[in-house]
């Protein structure tokens, strides 16, 4: 299993499609919500596309610069390949590798298990496509 942290301009054509088939059959089809994944944050200078790779992506993330923050978004792992840690390694990754502060919406199911991560809940509970977030950050 590799690790990779690249922007978007070092990604090769089929790294970019397969990091866009996990999102969609993870959060389009799998969570069935109708979204706009392309949402142009992907091809700013400053987001970081990390991901674990074997035979294909199971596990990503992405890093935005929010300008007094960095966000973490788009946390997903294939189906075949959870339980195994690898979005935990991500998102250590992610924070050990780049001066924070931290920020992330995290689906509200999720909260106990960004919290080990040591994010805390930063504001109330909103619904954004159908599903219930956390505002949470990491200083």
């Amino acid at each position: 299993m590799e690790l990779f942290d690249r922007a978007f301009g070092e990604l090769s054509t089929l790294e970019l499609h397969d990091i866009m088939a996990l999102r969609v059959d993870v959060f389009v089809v799998e969570q069935a919500c109708a979204y706009r994944d392309l949402d142009g944050r992907d091809v700013e200078p400053a987001t970081r596309h990390i991901w674990f790779a074997d035979e294909g992506i199971v596990a990503y993330l992405r890093v935005l610069d929010d300008g007094d923050s960095r966000r973490i978004g788009r946390v997903v792992t294939a189906p075949a390949a959870r339980g195994e840690g690898r979005a935990a390694e991500l998102v250590d990754h992610a924070v050990a590798s780049t001066a924070g502060p931290w920020v992330l919406d995290a689906q509200s199911h999720l909260v106990d298990w960004y919290a080990a991560r040591g994010f805390a809940i930063d504001g109330a509970e909103f619904v954004e496509d159908g599903i219930a977030h956390t505002p949470m950050r990491r200083v």
